[in-house]
């Protein structure tokens, strides 16, 4: 059973069938369905690869195959503890996300010019894309081979590029072409650096692009850290961090909500696992090089992002742009170099990806209510839909990481390392946790509370409007079954993380000793005397 392809089958599974989806001719309800039955299969499939890690085994479920042996590239996949968090929140996402969209594909929110044959066709199509970007995200995320990695890197891009274009508001075809020319930009620029990579291991021997044999390599301090550079600035863009960020806001306004989450919450984690796999863990002196400017980066991003959410009216574009801050976290917990801020960025990565979709998702079950993504044009939603509401406020109470909420424990992390780098650093960090408070709060504010505004002609859940216009259904079954799970989510990793730092923190530890940190252990001092236990041990 060990000899089993394992991460090979979690692949194939949902890329067979997006395939199957495409190609046959199921009317749209039964295509959701089979679309629905696949991302469960891969879920188990996810849970049973979990179920086989060791937390402190290192890469497993190895599967190394030559593919083109004269440039050492390789078919090669493996799992360590960043992987598999990121692996399990990818699988969790997916069928969420498709229960989510079950109605949203079937009216199109952009101009009435699809005729009936593409409105009935568009349910089947979303399903097929959603399935192959979760296919080519499972396979970035166990990658081992540098060029394998940057071929599902790229071959992502197909299905984001067509789920923001195909599905959504009018605009939404500038907004995937933006999306497009940026993320393509950042692929260029990687490519340089793969290509650079396949130089050096060339000149030190036969060339190779796996992981285990490039982490052997010397690499010169000038080499490493243009290398680094061309890896960062794609993961940068991919993340995204200021400046390059301007794509996320335009894509996320005009993308429905579920799109958003597959964005957000699954595509955009790979700039940070890149950055952890790739630019520490094949250039460890180039990133202590590159550490102040970053986390100036990073600083900047979390500021920037926090203040302009507060000021949109645009409750989908709030919500993307809070990514930017909260990746500015992410990205300053890994690059302030010390044990506590790389398990605090793992985690960040899969508390925001749980918090972040349980927003979108919310807002966008609201805004089918309400006619409108305004929040100028809402108010006092809590009054017909109670529970509703209460999920909406906890997912943005998780946002701002209040404590008891799991984002909360991620943030701490972050903190500390960030004081324990430089006090300022932390210091203008903690602002980022003011203003989201700003932000999430006068959203909630603005769009619950107040008196009822009228519902715009033609919203609703198909429920009766009532004399003020607006619907009186609360949460579905349907939107309970997407929602409740996030939100006992947030609740249970808030209370008990112990399970994703059991994960994360033996590969965190792994790579800061490649990258050469080491954090001072504490001293221990014995209860019968004064003198330190370690000094008495070594006397």
């Amino acid at each position: 059973m060990s000899d089993f392809p394992w991460l090979t089958v979690l692949v194939l599974v949902p890329l067979v069938g997006s395939v199957a989806v495409a190609l046959l001719p199921l009317p749209a309800a039964q295509a959701k369905q089979a679309g629905l039955a696949v991302s469960v299969v891969t879920l188990a499939l996810a849970a049973a690869v979990a179920a086989q890690f060791d937390v402190d085994g290192g890469m497993q479920l190895t599967e190394t195959h030559d593919w083109i042996s004269a440039f050492g590239v390789h078919y090669a996949l493996g799992v360590d503890g960043l992987g598999l968090l990121l692996i399990l929140l990818t699988a969790v996402l997916v069928p969420l996300v498709l229960i989510a969209a079950w109605s949203d594909t079937d009216q199109p929110l952009g101009p009435d010019g699809e005729d009936e044959t593409t409105r009935q066709g568009s349910g089947r199509a979303f399903v097929a894309w959603t399935l192959a970007l979760e296919a080519l995200s499972l396979a970035v995320f166990a990658a081992t081979d540098v060029f394998l990695f940057y071929v599902v890197f790229e071959a992502t891009l197909i299905p984001a590029y067509f789920l923001v274009g195909g599905f959504g508001r009018e605009g939404r075809s500038a907004a995937a072409l933006k999306f497009l020319m940026f993320q393509l930009a950042g692929g260029l620029v990687l490519l340089a650096s793969v290509i650079g990579l396949y130089v050096v291991s060339a000149q030190q021997g036969s060339p190779s692009y796996l992981l285990s044999d490039l982490e052997q390599l010397d690499i010169g301090t000038e080499a490493g850290r243009w290398l680094f550079l061309g890896f960062f600035i794609a993961f940068a863009v991919k993340a995204p961090l200021f400046p390059v960020h301007t794509w996320l806001a335009d894509t996320t306004e005009r993308a429905t909500p579920a799109t958003s989450v597959l964005l957000v919450c699954v595509l955009d984690k790979i700039g940070t696992f890149g950055m952890l796999r790739f630019c520490l863990g094949l250039f460890p002196e180039a990133s202590q090089w590159a550490t102040p400017v970053v986390v100036a980066l990073a600083l900047v991003s979390i500021v920037y992002g926090a203040l302009i959410a507060i000021g949109q009216d645009d409750i989908l574009r709030l919500i993307g742009l809070t990514s930017l801050s909260h990746f500015g976290f992410i990205t300053l917990g890994i690059f302030v170099l010390n044990t506590q801020g790389g398990s605090g960025a793992v985690l960040y990565m899969v508390n925001h990806g749980l918090g972040t979709a349980a927003l979108f998702l919310a807002a966008g079950f609201v805004i089918r209510r309400r006619g409108t993504t305004l929040i100028s044009q809402m108010g006092g939603v809590e009054k017909v839909t109670p529970v509703l509401a209460g999920l909406f406020l906890v997912a943005g109470l998780a946002t701002l990481g209040l404590p008891g909420l799991s984002t909360f424990v991620s943030e701490f992390l972050v903190i500390i390392a960030a004081f324990q780098y430089q006090w300022w650093v932390g210091a203008i960090a903690v602002t980022g946790i003011v203003l989201a408070a700003i932000y999430v709060l006068w959203m909630y504010q603005r769009t619950m509370t107040g008196p009822t505004v009228p519902a715009l002609p033609g919203s609703g859940t198909g429920a009766d409007p009532d004399a003020t216009g607006s619907t009186r259904t609360d949460l579905t079954v349907r939107e309970g079954v997407v929602l409740v799970p996030l939100v006992v989510g947030l609740v249970l990793f808030g209370f008990y993380p112990g399970p994703l730092l059991e994960a994360s923190n033996p590969y965190v530890g792994t790579l800061l000793e490649r990258v050469g940190v080491t954090d001072d252990a504490p001293t221990v001092t014995s209860p019968e005397s004064e003198t330190p236990a370690s000094a008495e041990e070594g006397s």
